[in-house]
């Protein structure tokens, strides 16, 4: 691969830039209340993000090209001698001689490059770790110097995702994106102070260290904003949603309280007056003073007659269109809202510029 370690750099700026301002507004919109059932705009979204993620990385991926074990046509298991005699049939097969391609001698000088790198023990296994931009630039492995690195990647990373998952919404958001920060964190740390590549040879036998690696940095961008997208839209505010169920359950007490008052007046009124009821009830001392519902009519427009059972009647009717307050309280959603007010959100990105910068 012949990627040098400022693209590299570019391309990892310009795969935020694409995730934040073009992946996470799309994604938002999908997400947005109304616009489609609750699990399919979580599936769609799921869907978007993973299929935008894995286009993009596999582009770079192709552009990046093949590495030495597939230019040779070897594994990493493969010995010195099967190294030796791939590399004598990949020569024959790409030689400018016999080749006819107008790239043929670009070919075989990738192979002879190939060769001369897997061949070398030291060259080799610098390849396996820092690619070939480690060999170009003669790095080898120093703890300090990788650790530091290592430091200052996912410190930037860290700030990000908390600048970019601030406020209640984006809580869960951030733990999933820390949480990723820290799987990823912990599979590179094995990588890299592993004597040899822990993937099995079986599964991925051409797969070097550093390239693991690079598809983990390239996949982040699209987990973060998966994150924030999906954290914010499963939020649910508990405080909101308990303060909303107190006032509907308060005014459905008012309501029983009131029904209730006019209950014991009609029922005193009946005990005074020795009737049945059917007739309505004679105002009172009482009455006079507790507001009564006597005279008002319920939902619906009847108006029932002032007596005991009359009232309890109108008490369900009552009751009835509180639940049906408090049920809409309970099962409301949350609001559709995905503002960001994240103060200092444009001067982290001028940061993680300089940063990425200053210490690549």
């Amino acid at each position: 691969m012949s990627t040098t370690q400022p693209e590299d750099d570019f391309s990892g700026l310009t795969s935020f830039f694409f995730y934040v301002f073009l992946v996470h507004p799309a994604t938002a919109w999908i997400l947005r209340p109304g616009r489609f059932e609750r699990k399919k705009s979580i599936m769609y979204a799921i869907m978007f993000l993973a299929s935008l993620a894995a286009v993009k990385t596999g582009l770079e991926w192709n552009a990046r090209g093949p590495n030495h074990y597939v230019t040779l046509g070897v594994t990493r298991e493969s010995s010195p001698l099967e190294i030796k005699r791939a590399y004598r049939t990949r020569s024959i097969q790409v030689h400018p001689d016999k080749n006819p391609s107008p790239t043929a001698a670009e070919e075989f000088e990738a192979v002879k490059q190939a060769y001369d790198v897997l061949m070398d023990m030291e060259l080799h296994e610098v390849y396996n770790k820092f690619g070939q931009e480690g060999i170009d630039s003669n790095k080898r492995f120093d703890e300090t110097q990788f650790f530091t690195e290592l430091g200052i990647f996912y410190l930037t990373w860290g700030m990000l995702s908390f600048v970019l998952t601030l406020g209640k919404k984006s809580g869960d958001a951030f733990q999933w994106t820390a949480t990723g920060l820290i799987v990823m964190l912990v599979v590179e740390i094995a990588l890299m102070t592993s004597a040899t590549n822990p993937v099995p040879s079986s599964i991925f036998p051409t797969l070097t260290e550093y390239e693991i690696i690079w598809w983990l940095h390239s996949l982040f961008p699209a987990f973060m904003n998966g994150c924030r997208s999906l954290g914010s839209y499963l939020y649910v505010d508990i405080n909101a949603q308990t303060k909303q169920l107190l006032v509907a359950l308060q005014e459905q007490n008012k309501d029983i309280l009131l029904v209730l008052r006019d209950v014991q007046i009609g029922v005193q009124t009946v005990q005074v007056n020795g009737s049945g009821g059917s007739s309505r009830l004679a105002p009172s001392t009482a009455s006079s003073t507790v507001p009564s519902t006597a005279d008002i009519p319920v939902s619906g427009g009847t108006i029932h007659r002032v007596t005991p059972t009359g009232k309890i009647k109108e008490l369900q009717e009552r009751l009835q269109t509180s639940n049906s307050n408090v049920t809409a309280a309970v099962n409301q959603l949350k609001g559709d809202g995905q503002k960001s007010n994240s103060l200092g959100f444009y001067a982290m990105i001028v940061g993680y510029i300089v940063i990425s910068y200053l210490f690549k």
